[in-house]
Order: C-alpha cells, then structure tokens, then sequence
C-alpha cells in the first residue's frame, strides 16, 4: 500500500487535536500511515501531551516558538524520510478526515507533474467550504472590490475565490488551494524546496502552489476525498485579518513587480476600504495595515 506521513501544525489546539488525531485511522483505510508529525509552535495547553497519548505513530516536532504555519511545515517535513514515502498529507489540526479520503488523493498523484492535491472540503454541518482559487490578477481583485468575492467567484472566473458548487462537484486543476489540507508528493517537496517562513500566516500556501507550478507541477482537486475543517478565525480577528490581506499584497507584488503590484494594491485596498464602511473591526484592521507599514504584524504573538 501507499506509505502515507501526516504532518499537522499546531499552536495552542488542545480543543481539536485530538479529534484530528481520532480520524487518521478511519481517513488512511487503504493506505499505510507511516508518520504522524505533530509540529509544535510553543503551545502553552497541552497539544503535545494530547499527541504523545494519541494510540498512533506520533512524533511531536518542538518548534520553541510561535514560528508561523510555514515554519512548521518545514520542521515537520524535515523531520521524515522522504524516500519512504509516497505522500506527505499537511494538515490543520481543526480538520477531520472521512473514512477512506487519503486514498483518493494519492491516487491523483500517479498522473504526471501533479503536486499537489486538495480534498473536498466542508463545514461542520457538512456544506461546502470554498477552498480553490483561480489565479490572483489586478482585474479579479477589481472585480472583487466592486461586487464582493462571493459573487465574483459565482460568475465565470471573475473571482479568485471559487465558490460555485457545480465548479466543486468535477475534478480538475486550480491555481491553488487553502493550505488547511494538502497532499504533497515527495519528489516535488524536494524541487520546491521550503516553505516561505516569511510570510508566517496566509498566503505561504498561495505561494508554495505558484512555486510548485513555476517548476511544472499543478495543483489537483479531487471530490472524492471529504474531509471536514472547522475553519479559524481571520474574519473576526483584526490581527490576522491584516496580515491576511498585506500577505496577498506583498506576494503579488513580488511575483510581478513594483508597477502592477501597486495596481493590485489599489483594488484590494479599493475592496477593503468598502467592506470597512460597515465598522467591522478586523477590516479596519485590515485597512490600517494596508496604509500604515508600521502597523504591520512581523512577529507572531508567543
């Protein structure tokens, strides 16, 4: 069978491990779960104590401090044998694997150049979660600022966001994909090489795809595997609704310059402005550390 190894990040998520850690079993039906790499970033409420009970082949990965989701991706990946496998699955520790789901997607990885392959990807109470993206371009940002991402990604591919069901429903390749729940071929981890620490939340996963297809290898989406994911919290949280939208901005702009980088800055600064006229709190934020550098998150609370 597939040798299959697990990295999941966590930071202080004693209250969904070890649901996570629950369904790896039932989720690995028809393959073999090699490795379950918990890297930690300095939890203080006892994540790794939950992942050493886990009845499981867990290896728990120290970080020593609140590095980024990046960061530990990196430390849990080096912390196995790429050799010995045949996929690497990273995970949100909030996600819950449906009986069978890994097996579908490491399937995907038998056709040539595919990477990448993410699931389908619900809520709780079992409906869709968006989790593809077209590519990010000035006119989609534009768009998106004008209607709203929801109703952008509904019409053709006008949005980044895809957010139509039927587009959920099929197969195919997509840009990227939320980095909630990604399977990685080893052969293509060690082309890309590490992930972007830099960028410590948001948009090291849009990076990490792009890269992936700079060197020839697409991102999959395969329906057949479900898992579920409670989702976070950067839609409340004016921290990490800042550093979401300034990452977007800045990985744009590095990726195609100071000139239509500062275009893509106006329509997404354009959009937030908008949202912000309804006084919530985290696109304020948002809008604040767009405009004001100095306001910008550069390190992770620890």
């Amino acid at each position: 069978m597939p040798r299959v190894a697990v990295v999941i990040v966590t930071y202080n998520s004693a209250d969904v491990l070890e649901g996570c850690l629950a369904s790896l079993p039932a989720g690995a039906e028809g393959v073999e779960l090699a490795d379950v790499v918990v890297a930690d970033n300095a939890s203080k409420d006892g994540s790794t104590a939950i992942a050493d009970r886990a009845d499981l082949p867990v290896k728990v990965v120290q970080l020593g401090r609140n590095a980024g989701y990046a960061a530990a991706i990196n430390a849990g990946t080096a912390a196995l044998d790429l050799d010995e496998l045949d996929a690497v699955y990273v995970l949100n520790p909030d996600c819950r694997l449906r009986p069978g789901s890994i097996a579908p997607l490491v399937a995907c990885l038998a056709e040539p150049r595919t990477g990448i392959v993410a699931p389908y990807m619900v809520n709780p109470d079992g409906s869709l979660q968006p989790s593809l993206r077209r590519m990010p371009t000035v006119g989609r940002a534009v768009v998106e600022a004008v209607i709203g991402g929801d109703r952008a990604g509904r019409l053709g591919s006008l949005g980044e966001l895809v957010t139509d069901p039927r587009d959920y429903a099929r197969p195919g390749a997509f840009a990227w994909v939320t980095g909630a729940a990604m399977l990685l071929s080893p052969r293509m981890v060690r082309e890309v090489g590490p992930w972007d620490e830099s960028f410590l939340l948001y948009s090291e996963e849009t990076d990490y795809c792009l890269r992936a297809a700079d060197l020839g290898w697409r991102t999959w989406y395969e329906p057949a595997s479900v898992i579920e994911h409670i989702g976070g919290d950067s839609g409340v949280n004016p921290m990490l609704a800042a550093m979401l939208v300034v990452n977007k901005v800045r990985l744009y702009r590095r990726r195609h310059g100071p000139l239509t980088g500062t275009a893509y800055f106006l329509a997404v600064l354009a959009g937030e402005a908008v949202r912000a006229l309804a006084g919530r709190a985290a696109v304020r934020a948002a809008v604040t550390a767009l405009l004001r550098p100095s306001r910008r998150t550069t390190v992770l609370p620890q």
